[in-house]
């Protein structure tokens, strides 16, 4: 008994280890996507089980000193384990799997210096079409085209500051085609999602529309929108 409570405990431990790897691993290339995906599915069942049975552990066996604390911060570890992956599962669920977002649906920015970066990314740069568009319209109606009485030159030189800000790579900074387009890393899974920024003065007012999309994935899991909203807000 004293052995599977040992072993139940370094399981814990193991499958928070598990996920924070799974990350690095597939950001260094060492594994696939698909492969770090099956390692946070593991760790969360694994969590999920050791969780558990450390518990009844705990409650029926009342383990006393450093292993009562082990026990404990193994359970805290699992909780972790598990509801990472399990939240952005549900997350997950609630949005439309799509990845490529616009504030314009009936003509979208187009990626112009950033479209060679993208040559063998998974996610062609085409935007994904009318089926993305409805789906959006119906999970994101509040991303809008953005309106001012603000100059070109203004708004565009506040539209840069807001992407440095925000930690974007710059590709391209063309303020005579009032274009911006620059590339967002993720920290954890190091997933590099393109952002194109469209500036133009439009019947007497300045309208800036901007577009972001994921190089790899079916689904964002609401990244993409939740950066244009991000933006929106600071701008």
């Amino acid at each position: 008994m004293k052995i599977l409570q040992t072993l139940v405990i370094w399981l814990g431990l193991l499958s928070v280890l598990v996920l924070a790897v799974s990350g690095p691993l597939y950001q260094a290339e060492i594994i696939g996507l698909g492969t770090a995906f099956t390692l946070l599915r593991y760790a969360a069942f694994v969590a999920a089980g050791s969780a558990v049975i450390n518990i009844l552990f705990f409650i029926f066996k009342r383990p006393a000193g450093a292993k009562a604390g082990l026990t404990v911060v193994s359970i805290i570890a699992a909780a972790i384990a598990f509801y990472l992956p399990y939240s952005q599962y549900q997350v997950a669920q609630s949005v439309p799997p799509i990845h490529d977002i616009s504030t314009d649906l009936t003509n979208p920015p187009e990626f112009v210096a950033i479209a060679p970066l993208r040559a063998d990314a998974p996610n062609p740069v085409e935007y994904a079409g009318p089926e993305t568009a409805e789906q959006q319209r119906e999970a994101y109606p509040d991303l809008q085209t953005y309106i001012t009485q603000q100059d070109v030159d203004a708004l565009f030189a506040k539209a840069l500051q807001v992407a440095n800000d925000m930690g974007w790579e710059i590709v391209e900074a063309n303020e005579d085609a009032g274009r911006i387009e620059a590339t967002d890393t993720t920290t954890w899974f190091g997933f590099k999602d393109d952002v194109v920024i469209r500036i133009a003065s439009v019947d007497g007012e300045t309208q800036l529309d901007i577009r972001s999309k994921s190089r790899v994935g079916r689904s964002d899991v609401g990244k993409n929108a939740d950066r244009i909203r991000e933006f929106l807000a600071a701008l």
